[in-house]
């Protein structure tokens, strides 16, 4: 009988796992990425302990429930009435399968203290390692996206550099336009003065040129208005002016 029932439990299980597991699946892992979804979107977030039980494994929430209609005892009256209920209609036959089954209950609860608390010091490891990856990948990608960050913003920092680095540019231009300017200036300067100076000292030359033609025509024009008798009187007059310093003397 036990087995019957444990076997249809089992069929009703299964058929009802495809469904179960489909409304977890959507439950537990939508499309979403971290600090980014809404909170209708988060998954449920699961208790972290369980809840409270009594026996090993009836909820305390039943005994809760029949407290305020029966008392105490009722939960337990409830319980034991049900199954005496049950084998006294035959509901539940007694048979070596009782044996059995408790048999592969107690395995069950004595596996559950022997080997749960390992068990689930284990599960808690590991899905603590799991968690500290999935932080670890995040950090990661968060201090990837940061150095992404200060590289845009050194970026953007060279960009306003680079307004600066075209107005000194400018200036530079400007300043090197100003000085070949200048020394265009200079240059002109210098030939117009060259020029002057060229144009002075050809005057200067017809000047001189001029001045000693004409002193040259002068003592060529006296030298031939003297006449014979004129140049003995003169040499007579310096003759005599001769003595007469000498007599001095």
């Amino acid at each position: 009988m036990f087995r019957r029932v444990v076997c249809s439990t089992g069929a009703l299980a299964l058929r009802a796992r495809p469904a179960y597991m489909a409304r977890v699946s959507a439950a537990a892992m939508p499309s979403m990425t971290f600090h980014t979804s809404s909170k209708d979107l988060m998954p449920y977030k699961m208790p972290e302990e369980g809840g409270k039980v009594r026996l090993g494994f009836i909820p305390e929430e039943w005994f809760t429930f029949f407290y305020n209609k029966t008392g105490v005892t009722g939960p337990y009256m409830f319980g034991t009435g049900l199954i005496l209920y049950l084998i006294n209609k035959e509901i539940y036959v007694v048979s070596h399968e009782l044996l059995h089954g408790a048999l592969i209950i107690g395995l069950l609860v004595y596996g559950v203290k022997k080997f749960g608390p390992a068990y689930t010091a284990y599960a808690d490891k590991t899905i603590n390692d799991q968690i500290e990856q999935t932080y670890d990948v995040k950090n990661a990608q968060v201090d990837a996206l940061q150095q992404s960050i200060d590289a845009e913003k050194k970026e953007q920092w060279r960009l306003d550099g680079r307004n600066m680095l075209f107005d000194a540019r400018k200036e530079n231009i400007a300043m090197q336009i100003e000085t070949a300017y200048r020394e265009r200036l200079h240059t002109v300067a210098a030939d117009v003065k060259k020029k002057m100076d060229y144009h002075i000292e050809v005057e200067n030359v017809k000047r001189r040129v001029q001045q000693e033609h004409m002193v040259e025509w002068i003592q060529k024009n006296v030298i031939q208005s003297i006449t014979p008798q004129q140049e003995k009187e003169n040499i007579a007059q310096c003759i005599r002016d001769l003595k007469t310093l000498s007599a001095r003397a």
